[in-house]
């Protein structure tokens, strides 16, 4: 009996080590995700040594307003990168190494965030070059993430790792939202050099906008087609 007849009966032959499940790669996932936000909220949820004292809390907490809004947009990005990854993986029903690879440098950009919005906080008092700064290295993480998300899909794709199940006009519609991301990032890059904190509040916009429909939402017309007549 030849190797390649015996192979399809090895525990760890080949043909099963290239479809490994994804179970693992999701619990790996949400616990960096789980991490990355309990950082960030201790980051930036505390009183900074230059907080005004014997003006009261009021005052303290005034004083703190840029961190609380790092904190708000940082969290509603984070959330949205746990709901896209949650919505991505659950047509993934396969992983080769390269795929894993791509995860991690996701999660990479993923676990940066905290620096980088501390950072952000940070300077927003600084002066104007100090602040567009800081926000180019917060939107270049956030749109690193969102590259990766991107890379991370069409690897699926190509690979045959996605359920075989999953219609293809699905696959491409999540495509397709994919790719708005990186493209609304850059947007929000653009108004950095207008003025960082308008730049900032886009980001809440553009979340809110990206969250309107899942990844796993077709179009009214791709709905009604791929139902049964």
């Amino acid at each position: 009996m030849t190797g390649a007849d015996r192979e399809p009966g090895y525990r760890f032959g080949r043909s099963r080590e290239m479809a490994r499940d994804a179970s693992r790669v999701e619990a790996f996932s949400d616990a960096v995700i789980a991490i990355v936000l309990t950082l960030m909220a201790v980051e930036l949820l505390q009183f900074s040594p230059d907080a005004p004292d014997g003006h009261g809390l009021a005052a303290a907490l005034g004083h703190e307003w840029r961190a609380y809004l790092a904190y708000v947009i940082t969290f509603a990005i984070v959330g949205q990168v746990w709901l896209t990854h949650h919505n991505m993986w659950r047509y993934v029903c396969q992983v080769d190494q390269m795929l894993l690879v791509l995860n991690l440098l996701l999660l990479m950009f993923v676990a940066a965030i905290p620096f980088t919005a501390n950072l952000l906080s940070d300077n927003l008092r600084g002066s104007t070059g100090d602040q567009r700064l800081t926000a180019a290295l917060y939107v270049g993480t956030v749109l690193g993430e969102a590259l990766f998300f991107n890379l991370s899909w069409w690897w699926a794709r190509r690979r045959g790792l996605l359920h075989p199940d999953l219609d293809p006009r699905l696959a491409k519609a999540v495509a397709r939202r994919f790719l708005l991301g990186p493209l609304l990032y850059l947007l929000a890059f653009a108004v950095v050099f207008i003025d960082p904190i308008l730049s900032l509040l886009a980001y809440l916009l553009l979340v809110a906008l990206y969250l309107i429909r899942g990844p796993g939402d077709l179009p009214r017309a791709g709905r009604e087609a791929a139902e049964p007549g």
